[in-house]
């Protein structure tokens, strides 16, 4: 089996160089912050799709209350008379 910390250290030695090239006051997401984003975006948008669907099937018709007939009954007789 080969040695992976002598390949990790001249991996390392390698990458160095190129990350003092780097402006240290420069911080950027890169093209994974990007990948993350746009597949968050992607599901609260199909969430958001199957949600509105889902709310389209609903059929909810409120029942009056017990007591509103009455109430309303009583209502009615008053302005009449």
């Amino acid at each position: 089996m080969p040695d992976m910390s002598a390949s990790a250290s001249l991996a390392m030695t390698h990458l160095v160089p190129l990350a003092k090239e780097l402006d240290e006051d420069k911080v950027t997401p890169g093209v994974l912050g990007f990948i993350v984003f746009a597949v968050m975006a992607l599901a609260v948008w199909a969430l958001m799709k199957s949600m509105n669907r889902h709310m389209g099937r609903v059929d909810f018709v409120e029942s009056e209350e017990p007591g509103a007939e009455k109430a309303g009954a009583a209502a009615a007789a008053e302005k009449r008379g």
